[in-house]
């Protein structure tokens, strides 16, 4: 007996919606993300293409990691030429402009914070749109705001920002922008949502990094003498 396949049931996930105001936050993000992106490959001192590559990856990674994860269709960036227009556009400007020196650093800080903030909360919004719960929203916002920035450290072999005891507090300001942008979007204000989420991670990751602010590190203990393994994995024997 032949099955038709097409009668099989499968979640109901609306394709390729997206409003305007999370269209203009995930462009925002992307060409922010692709500036400070290809600045990495001027500090590791890359030619043209890897300006472009790292550019590319930290622009586009993380939304088209959140769309591959929801699979509400093809991601965004292969459906819309403006998110291509938009990376390629900020790794050329930083290939260009001298933007590391003088006062265009404090510009950098500020352009560092507002990709980390458009990118958390267009990846809630995003995720609300296509139908999917707010937890998996909160979720998606993060993955998004860190997603392109571990793919471009991975490339150039160093621990992702988001594992570094540094200061700035990358991951929780991230939430923070998620989570300012889900509770207004569920009570019905979704354009202000967009704007108080980027503003408080924005916020949160500037005096965070100005003050010095970082999340707590284990500190070592005293080496303890080996012990006897017990056939349990990290446990090393004792010398005989």
């Amino acid at each position: 007996m032949d099955i038709d396949l097409s009668d099989l049931s499968r979640p109901e996930v609306q394709e390729h919606v997206l409003s305007l105001g999370t269209l203009v936050a995930d462009l925002l993000g992307v060409f922010a993300g692709s500036v400070l992106g290809a600045l990495l490959a001027e500090r590791q001192k890359l030619d043209l293409m890897g300006f472009l590559v790292l550019g590319l990856v930290s622009g586009i990674g993380g939304g088209i990691l959140r769309d591959t994860l929801l699979q509400a269709g093809p991601p965004l960036a292969l459906l819309r030429p403006s998110y291509l227009v938009a990376a390629f556009g900020g790794a050329f400007t930083a290939f260009i402009f001298e933007l590391r020196h003088g006062p265009t650093l404090k510009l950098l800080m500020s352009l560092d914070a507002l990709t980390l903030g458009s990118f958390a909360v267009a990846g809630t919004q995003r995720t609300l749109e296509v139908g999917l719960s707010p937890g998996t929203a909160l979720l998606m916002g993060i993955i998004t705001s860190v997603g392109g920035g571990m793919i471009r450290d991975v490339l150039i072999q160093r621990t992702p920002t988001l594992m570094r005891p540094e200061p700035g507090y990358y991951a929780l300001a991230a939430l923070a922008a998620s989570a300012v942008c889900l509770a207004l979007s569920l009570s019905g204000h979704k354009r202000i949502a967009l704007l108080a989420g980027i503003v408080v991670g924005a916020l949160i990751r500037l005096f965070s990094v100005r003050h010095g602010w970082r999340l707590p590190v284990k500190k070592a203990q005293r080496p303890q003498p080996p012990v006897k393994s017990d056939g349990v994995d990290g446990m090393e024997e004792e010398p005989r």
